[in-house]
């Protein structure tokens, strides 16, 4: 379903967006978080918040261009792609999008998307210049900004041909990297939150983790089911009414994000052109002008055409689904990782995502009965039966007797909760290469009765907040009343519960059925999961624009799903249903536990990849590829990793730069 862009007018909107600006700083709009999911365990999260110094507008004789000095508010928005150095080796732009694709009348708001650049290793104007790849996190809600700077180049080297450009072949291709801070996301503007300032937000979230998980202490399901549904109301509400972007919260969810990256492969074939048009008149100059103008013709902007390459991960495979199915002529590489379940996603089918759950559980004794004591702290002589046993026999008895750790020279008394560990184990689900060692160091300490080491990173995980001179002075929203990862799942909510048809009118009673469904479902992370569900209660922005029904199709170019063999909230039963949407699929199977395949390092995951995007081949029927290193035990070399040392070595870094990321994220997709 192809837009126009035809019927875009800004109207008024640069000139509100500068009285916006002037006004409040950063105006932030209102919407809803999950508190309760906010035990950090690491300072960075895969939805990162703008630094302050980022948020703040610069001075007018700032050098806008100044990598050290960039300043997102800096850059005016505008409707063609203007790229500014930034963050050393990056480029950065933000790019005028209507905010209502299906304005009759062509006139209404627009917002900024902000996204990010990191060059190819060959100019576009090079023969070898294999096109942009755009990613996207997951979520919904990641920045893709953040995630670019974070791990751009580590993708690029494994996207890009094995040689160097220097020592390349016939064939050999090298690609852009683009990350986009979707609608409502971090950089691009306007912004999603749902607290004035960090204070408010802190004491949300200590209020919250005070009640516990759905059902981990008696009587709490009715205070948590109040909270958030007071929460979602006045937040949806709030950001629904904002002057100058009303019914914001309507225009937010997946469709409209697909409609804004068919603007970005647009306009950057234009800018790829206008780069071919300067390199041609420069030969011209040089060599005197041909009749083949060769420059010209492989940079020329296909006009409505422009093809897309995209890499997403969780929540970015819904987004890539909906992309193929919305505008399949356009697909020339797709590569979907960790795979959502569209039907089950859009109708709001609460119980599609914890079927493999467990089976991770189950598979942490299994390394730790198979690391022994030297490795794995939890061991238990008699094996994986002793293991999970004195797993449960902790778990039955903090549930019981919460831990009661006084304070020191260090930090303030803690107490340490059965939710508190509960969500650790849900974490250490999802990346069990990075959290498997830590759990079970934890599970000691809970074990022993001590809490020590808990209270310690519970205390670290905490920012601390206090309303300075300058918050009072620039008001409630603005940049100075807000910490660097303040908020990380309000965006996650505001598309989830805006567009998923069914998840916002569930009562007391419904909810309570849901939270103990779930928690038979998965002993893990099902009352972790029923507290993310939790957070739609009440939501009133519903998405102005919602797929056609199921989503499927013929594709330009075969998609690439992959899975892992257990992944906590996205099963491989996920990809293989996906793939068989898209007749001519590929699907890739990685046998490891985890969330995405960088939850461990895989060459033979990476060398498919590689060979994806470099030729368009999709990896053989019924490929399984397995890891390079595996939980507690360590490497456990491949002939893959062993014949390709450069490619692992790449690997490893993607693997490590994921950890960091996802560390300490939300419990989400």
């Amino acid at each position: 379903m192809e837009k126009s862009t035809e019927k875009r007018v800004s109207g008024t909107a640069p000139t509100r967006v500068q009285a916006w600006q002037s006004r409040h700083r950063r105006l932030i709009l209102l919407v809803s978080g999950i508190a309760a999911l906010l035990l950090l365990t690491s300072p960075k999260s895969l939805f990162f918040g703008a630094s302050r110094s980022q948020l703040l507008p610069l001075p007018q004789d700032t050098d806008a261009d100044s990598s050290a000095d960039f300043r997102w508010f800096s850059v005016q928005p505008e409707k063609h792609l203007v790229y500014h150095d930034c963050y050393d080796k990056f480029q950065c732009a933000r790019l005028e999008l209507p905010l209502d694709y299906n304005s009759t009348d062509g006139e209404g708001p627009t917002i900024a998307v902000a996204l990010i650049r990191l060059p190819a290793k060959v100019p576009v104007t090079d023969p070898r210049y294999g096109g942009a790849i755009l990613i996207n996190p997951g979520g919904p809600g990641g920045s893709g900004v953040e995630r670019l700077l974070e791990a751009g180049v580590s993708l690029e080297n494994l996207a890009d041909a094995e040689r160097d450009p220097e020592q390349s072949l016939e064939g050999d291709r090298y690609f852009d990297m683009i990350g986009f801070d979707p609608r409502g996301i971090n950089h691009t503007t306007p912004t999603i939150t749902c607290f004035p300032d960090s204070i408010s937000r802190q004491a949300w979230t200590l209020q919250v983790e005070t009640e516990g998980l759905p059902g981990s202490r008696e009587a709490n399901m009715h205070m948590l089911y109040q909270r958030a549904h007071t929460r979602s109301v006045g937040c949806s509400n709030t950001m629904n009414a904002l002057p100058g972007w009303e019914n914001f919260g309507n225009h937010i969810n997946t469709p409209a994000v697909v409609a804004d990256m068919v603007e970005i492969v647009e306009r950057h074939g234009e800018w790829r052109e206008a780069e071919g048009r300067r390199a041609q008149e420069e030969h011209d100059r040089c060599h005197g002008r041909g009749a083949e103008a060769l420059i010209l013709q492989r940079t020329r902007h296909v006009k409505g055409e422009e093809p897309l390459l995209f890499w997403g991960f969780s929540y970015g495979t819904l987004l890539g689904a909906t992309f193929a199915a919305m505008q399949p002529h356009r697909v020339l590489r797709m590569v979907l990782d960790g795979v959502v379940n569209s039907d089950a996603y859009y109708s709001a089918d609460r119980f599609d995502n914890l079927h493999d759950t467990d089976k991770i559980l189950d598979r942490f004794f299994y390394y730790c009965a198979l690391a022994g004591p030297d490795k794995c702290s939890f061991w238990r002589e008699g094996g994986e039966a002793a293991i999970r046993n004195a797993y449960q026999r902790a778990m039955d008895d903090i549930l019981e007797n919460p831990l009661l750790v006084p304070g020191d020279f260090q930090r303030g008394p803690e107490i340490i909760t059965y939710s508190n560990v509960k969500e650790l184990v849900g974490r250490a689900m999802y990346q069990p290469m990075a959290m498997f060692p830590t759990l079970a160091t934890l599970l000691v300490d809970v074990a022993k009765r001590n809490g020590s080491v808990l209270a310690e990173r519970k205390s670290k995980a905490r920012m601390p907040s206090y309303r300075t001179k300058a918050c009072e002075d620039a008001g409630p929203y603005s940049s100075d009343c807000q910490l660097p990862d303040w908020d990380i799942e309000g965006p996650s909510l505001a598309i989830l519960c805006s567009e998923a048809r069914g998840k916002s009118n569930i009562s007391e009673p419904e909810f309570i059925e849901i939270a103990s469904r779930l928690r038979n479902q998965s002993s893990a992370l099902g009352e972790v999961w029923a507290q993310y569900l939790l957070g739609c209660t009440g939501w009133n922005a519903t998405a102005a624009w919602v797929p056609e029904g199921p989503l499927g199709g013929n594709t330009s170019h075969p998609i690439l799903w992959i899975g892992n063999t257990y992944d906590p909230v996205t099963p491989l039963r996920n990809a293989k249903k996906m793939a068989a949407k898209f007749p001519g699929s590929g699907l890739l199977q990685q046998n490891n536990e985890g969330h995405c395949s960088f939850s461990a390092p895989s060459v033979c995951t990476a060398s498919a990849i590689r060979k994806y995007f470099q030729t368009g081949h999709l990896p053989e029927e019924s490929l399984v590829c397995e890891t390079d290193e595996k939980p507690f035990i360590g490497r456990v070399p491949t002939q893959e990793a062993e014949e390709s040392p450069r490619l692992s070595e790449e690997v490893n870094k993607a693997v490590q730069t994921f950890r960091v990321v996802l560390g300490g994220r939300s419990l989400a997709m």
